[in-house]
């Protein structure tokens, strides 16, 4: 099998990491618009990034259009991608998968949010990947510790997250 066509074929699986499971009740309208990174595990798409921002609009077909932008402190510049998200099922699942390079898909499992929608843990589709984000810069420690705690007994090593700094404004950040 050519190796091209498993790659398609493995990113278009999004799934979620073992034990993980997305949120129920997930109302979409509530999660768009801004969110800050607050911590990530490191990978090569947000390399030495700050002042990281996901903006979550309404898309076309159901679909919800995403910006990310971060200040890339090695080049002093700003980057953005554009992307989409789809829900891999139930839309009442926290369960979806993104594209910034179609057709490759990622997962995008929001594993924990509070009430209010003001705080998310984020996990990818493997332990390799997990976002804890915020509509502001910062965490309350309560809500940090609880997601940490949550993340770890999932198998994250927590210990390798990056905690972002914001000291920047963003120029792709849209006012809401």
């Amino acid at each position: 099998m050519p190796v091209l066509l498993v790659l398609i074929l493995v990113s278009s699986c999004a799934n979620i990491p073992n034990n993980a499971t997305p949120v129920a009740g997930f109302d979409a309208e509530k999660y768009l618009g801004t969110w800050y990174e607050v911590a990530r595990l490191d990978h090569r798409f947000e390399k030495n990034l700050n002042n990281v921002i996901a903006q979550y609009e309404k898309g076309k077909k159901g679909q919800i259009s995403v910006v990310n932008s971060g200040y890339d402190v090695r080049k002093n510049k700003w980057e953005s991608a554009n992307g989409s998200a789809k829900f891999r099922g139930d839309k009442n699942l926290g369960a979806l998968k993104v594209t910034f390079f179609k057709p490759f898909y990622s997962g995008y499992n929001v594993i924990a949010l509070d009430d209010d929608y003001r705080y998310a843990l984020v996990a990818g589709g493997s332990l390799k990947y997990l976002w804890l984000l915020s509509r502001e810069t910062t965490m309350p420690e309560e809500v940090k510790s609880s997601y940490l705690q949550e993340a770890a007994q999932l198998g994250y090593d927590t210990t390798k997250l990056i905690w972002v700094t914001h000291d920047k404004r963003s120029p792709f950040l849209k006012e809401e």
